[in-house]
């Protein structure tokens, strides 16, 4: 069984995915050729934002919109410790110090109540986390930032699609970041990522930084990077994208299946996803608590299911960032979920009767 089977939905969209590749080949326009302007269109049409800059990954995206925002060396950015490694790795790499806020232990996603006591002369921004495939509160984020005066990035790479109060992933803060790795919701045939926003002269600066700075050829008015997307890559998001929010129907489809599944099987507060009130949920991933979760793991992966952890340890925890001074305890939802979530198979193409077997072996793995 297949974790996340991108050889199902490669069966299924074939066709579409081979003829724009050919596309490509034909006209040979590698870089930022017509497949790429016509996916920056089509998904800021989707997103509900005047402008889409795609870029070569999710992490590159936060990376790009710090450098647009100018935030740099002596300035603070605000974030949770339970997330991928890019989401602080982007701060610190334009010199900035991330400030790590505990999560909601509902959603796993930022606690809009521990955000302003972070905040010290020194913030620069806010990046919450959309993780697991809902959004934090955006609102409530939104009106801490503008009290502030701050901008605010959300770090979209693993909701895009899901809306909140009927707007959309990555179209609700200063700038919107994702991520087309192959395993996202959307995602590609190699990396790839994606900024939004509303905002003229960050969308400007923002596509200057991708392409080495200038926007014009031999032109350089910032200091850039190589992060351009591929064509090939966007040819084949735009197969992909006319199924998208189809995938999305059968994602929460499975997800309510698993939930009618483990309702009563999961003991621990928080044990199955909850979609936060006027939130839909992608699940990017599926998303269980469980205790002893490691045996409960090496147990379902003897009988041939594969689980994932995102992730075994929290950000303050990894030694690259034990200079910032954080300890054990400081962040105690962050860290409980940690040692318990267990993530499991979750894509469009899933069977039910696979899913039977998932259910099965996890009961199994639980009684043991």
């Amino acid at each position: 069984m297949q974790f996340i089977d991108l050889k199902a939905q490669y069966r299924a969209y074939r066709d579409e995915i081979q003829r724009r590749i050919q596309n490509v080949l034909e006209h040979a326009q590698f870089i930022l050729g017509p497949e790429v302007t016509e996916l920056e269109s089509a998904l800021a049409a989707y997103v509900g934002v005047r402008y889409c800059i795609t870029v070569a990954s999710g992490t590159d995206s936060l990376e790009i919109a710090l450098r647009a925002l100018r935030i740099g060396p002596g300035d603070e950015v605000i974030t949770v410790p339970f997330t991928w490694i890019s989401t602080a790795e982007t701060i610190a790499l334009v010199g900035a110090r991330p400030v790590f806020v505990d999560i909601d232990p509902a959603t796993y996603n930022i606690n809009p109540d521990l955000i302003e006591a972070a905040i010290t002369p020194r913030t620069r921004a806010l990046m919450p986390v959309s993780l697991f495939g809902q959004m934090p509160d955006m609102d409530r984020i939104n009106a801490i930032a503008a009290r502030h005066g701050l901008p605010v990035i959300e770090d979209a790479a693993q909701s895009f699609g899901a809306t909140q109060r009927g707007r959309r992933s990555a179209g609700v803060t200063t700038i919107g970041s994702t991520s087309f790795f192959p395993a996202k919701p959307l995602g590609c045939y190699g990396d790839g990522g994606a900024l939004f926003t509303n905002d003229d002269t960050l969308a400007e600066r923002m596509r200057a930084i991708r392409n080495h700075g200038g926007l014009q050829r031999h032109h350089h008015t910032l200091v850039g990077m190589n992060g351009r997307f591929d064509t090939l890559q966007a040819a084949v998001l735009l197969a992909k994208l006319p199924h998208f929010d189809e995938e999305l129907r059968r994602r929460e489809q499975i997800a309510a299946r698993y939930n009618d599944g483990l309702q009563t099987v999961l003991d621990l507060p928080h044990a199955i996803p909850w979609v936060a009130p006027g939130n839909t949920h992608v699940y990017a991933q599926y998303t269980i608590r469980v205790r002893n979760r490691d045996e409960v793991a090496r147990r379902m992966q003897a009988q041939g299911i594969p689980t994932a952890v995102y992730y075994p340890k929290c950000l303050h925890e990894q030694p690259v960032f034990a200079h910032l001074g954080y300890r054990w305890g400081e962040f105690p939802i962050a860290e409980q979920a940690s040692r318990e979530v267990l993530s499991l198979p979750m894509h469009p193409f899933l069977t039910e009767s696979d899913q039977d077997r998932v259910l099965h072996a996890l009961i199994q793995a639980l009684d043991a």
